[in-house]
Formats: structure tokens, C-alpha cells, sequence
């Protein structure tokens, strides 16, 4: 006994020893939930909503379905279930946004910079060049590269102009251009028409293979989806006859929803991770 009594003291010194020495580590802005969900709805091209707005419509669906079905089937776990299912769309229906909307950009980015490249051969300069695809880039981009233009315009600042830029875009490829052109603006010289070009033909093949991948991937996703969403639509046509569904009202019953449930999601997400390609993720921010 007084052995270990020893070693919860010295692990307890050892603890504190460490608080008092090994500076905190800080929280990257990213980290909350609100950070996380106002790049989802900007990556998603949604303007207008907040991440607040998004939780209360969630929390608002999900309760309206739990309320239906439990007035439809008369069963507190089923009701439940789908509750949490609706409360699940409007976030579904977000990232879903995202991924039509990453696929837009990557296919159009090639495009931007080829018009990039267009406007600083024919004499622009580099803040006017990005101020034009504001007006003559691709319909996607437009709204973000205005913005810029009119951040320069008002700050005359470049680089801040360009950060703002980033944040309105929130695009892997958008930084990856974003940090080209800064890097171009500070180092200066005569080869911007060749590094644009060049990026144009990476951006170009590196969305065609991405594609091909995702369509093969598309059979895999789709029929994930489809497992999922089979036995659960079917319990809820019979949760319209509530004599079909009365064993779940017992424990055993509830039990075996929550098991089936759990196991769907696990089978679900496991088909998923191993059906994943790799995201680009933001590494120039």
C-alpha cells in the first residue's frame, strides 16, 4: 500500500512539474466548432448563414421528425432514431454543397489563371490581372476575386488583399495559386507568364485524375449508401402501422434498434474509409 501511495505522489509531482514547465500549447483558430462550420458554409459557397443558424436548423429538424414519428409509429426509440437522422440533413446537405462545389472550382481553376497569364502578357499588372477575373473569369470565382479588387482598391495593400482573397475562397488550389502569385509579387522577375502557364498544365492534370478516380469511386460510395439507407427506410414504412412496430416500445426491442443502428454506422463508415481518396486539405492558409 505504501508503495503505491509512493507512486501516485511522485506521478502527481511529476504532473505538476510538467504543467509549470512545458509551455501551452496554442489552439489554432480552426479548433472550434464555429471556426469549422463558417469555412464549411464558405467552401460551400453559402453566404448569409451562420454557424449558429446552421445548429438551430439542425436542432429544428430534428425535433419536428421526432416529433412526426413518434405521433405516426408510437414509439420513443424510433422516434428518436429519425430525429437524430433529420437532424443530421442540413449538415449532410452542406458538405454535400462542398464537394459539387470543390469539383466546380477545380475544373475551372485552370481557366482563372490561364486568364491570369493572358492579362499579364498583355501588360497588366499583377493587382489589375486579378482585379479582371472579377469581371472576365469564370462565374464561380467572380464574386471572391471583385472582393479583391475592391480590398485593393480602398487598402492599396497587395498582400493583405490576397489574404482576404484566401479567406473568401477557402480553397486548397485557391491558396496554392494565392501563395504562387505572392511569392511572384515579392520576388519579382520576368518568368510570371512561364510559372503561370506552368500551373495552368499541373492544375489541368491534376483534376482530370482526380476525376477518373472519383467516378470509379462513385459505385463504391453509392452502394454504401445504399446499405445504409435500406433498413432503415423499410422500418420507416412499418412505423406507419404501429402494431408492426410495438416490440420496440420494450427494453429487447429498443436494444436491438440501437445494436442495428450502431452496427449500420460503424459498416457504413468503415466501407467509406476504405473507399477514400485523398483530400486536399489547406495547408496555406
Amino acid at each position: 500500500m505504501g508503495a503505491f501511495l509512493g507512486l501516485l505522489f511522485g506521478l502527481g509531482c511529476f504532473m505538476v512539474y510538467r504543467a509549470r514547465t512545458v509551455p501551452p500549447v496554442a489552439k489554432s483558430s480552426g479548433e472550434g466548432w464555429q471556426e469549422r462550420s463558417r469555412e464549411l458554409l464558405i467552401q460551400a459557397g453559402i453566404e448569409g448563414v451562420s454557424p449558429g443558424q446552421l445548429l438551430g436548423a439542425s436542432v429544428a429538424l430534428g425535433l419536428v421528425a421526432f416529433v412526426i414519428v413518434l405521433g405516426t409509429s408510437r414509439v420513443f426509440v424510433i422516434g428518436l432514431a429519425f430525429g437524430g437522422f433529420a437532424s443530421l440533413l442540413p449538415l449532410t446537405l452542406v458538405r454535400r454543397r462542398r464537394a459539387l462545389r470543390s469539383v466546380e472550382l477545380r475544373e475551372v481553376w485552370p481557366e482563372a489563371v490561364d486568364n491570369l497569364a493572358s492579362g499579364v502578357r498583355a501588360g497588366l499588372s499583377l493587382p489589375e490581372a486579378l482585379t479582371q477575373l472579377g469581371i472576365r473569369g469564370p462565374e464561380q470565382l467572380r464574386s471572391a476575386f471583385r472582393r479583391f479588387g475592391e480590398d485593393y482598391r480602398a487598402t492599396g495593400r497587395f498582400a493583405e488583399s490576397l489574404d482576404h482573397l484566401k479567406a473568401n475562397l477557402s480553397d486548397p488550389v485557391g491558396d496554392r495559386v494565392v501563395e504562387a502569385l505572392r511569392m511572384a509579387r515579392e520576388v519579382g522577375g520576368t518568368d510570371l507568364g512561364r510559372l503561370l502557364r506552368t500551373l495552368s498544365t499541373f492544375l489541368r492534370e491534376d483534376a482530370r485524375t482526380r476525376a477518373e478516380l472519383e467516378t470509379r469511386q462513385g459505385w463504391t460510395v453509392n452502394a454504401a449508401r445504399l446499405a445504409l439507407c435500406a433498413p432503415w427506410v423499410l422500418l420507416l414504412l412499418l412505423s406507419t402501422q404501429p402494431s408492426a412496430v410495438a416490440a420496440y416500445n420494450e427494453p429487447a426491442g429498443a436494444v436491438v434498434l440501437l445494436v442495428g443502428g450502431a452496427v449500420s454506422l460503424a459498416a457504413y463508415r468503415v466501407m467509406m474509409r476504405i473507399a477514400k481518396l485523398p483530400v486536399e486539405r489547406r495547408v496555406l492558409r
